[in-house]
């Protein structure tokens, strides 16, 4: 019996969401780039170094990924911290611990919207040095 999400409808979200993210790669690296998983990475900064207590853990750091689950898609944006981001209810509504949202099907007013966020978050984390 198939689950969800082998559900053409996850795909659509799936393909909305890896959009997003792909205008937003810029200098970021393509860490993963599958038919279920797309993510980006950087090289980390010196605050990200700092909160290693100065040790580099790794070179790099997932920054933002989508990816297809079990009972929906998954968009995780680390940065979410990282700059004010202020948003609606509804978005903040589809907002699962400190920065993974969850949707189940394509919604064009909220992924412009969290299209909007990622980039203002990104750039934050940028700015405050927590990538390179």
């Amino acid at each position: 019996m198939p689950t969800r999400s082998d559900s053409p409808a996850f795909d659509a979200v799936f393909a909305d969401l890896r959009a997003i993210l792909q205008r937003q790669s810029g200098s970021l690296a393509v860490a993963d780039d599958g038919p279920r998983r797309y993510c980006l990475e950087a090289p980390i900064g010196p605050a990200t170094l700092k909160a290693w207590g100065g040790k580099a853990k790794r070179r790099t750091i997932p920054i933002a990924w989508t990816e297809i689950g079990k009972s929906y898609v998954s968009f995780h944006l680390m940065a979410l911290d990282a700059a004010p981001n202020p948003m609606s209810q509804a978005l903040k509504a589809r907002l699962q611990g400190k920065s993974c949202f969850n949707f189940s099907k394509s919604d064009p007013a909220l992924f412009k919207e969290l299209e909007e966020l990622t980039a203002r978050c990104i750039a934050a984390f940028r700015k405050a040095g927590f990538c390179a």
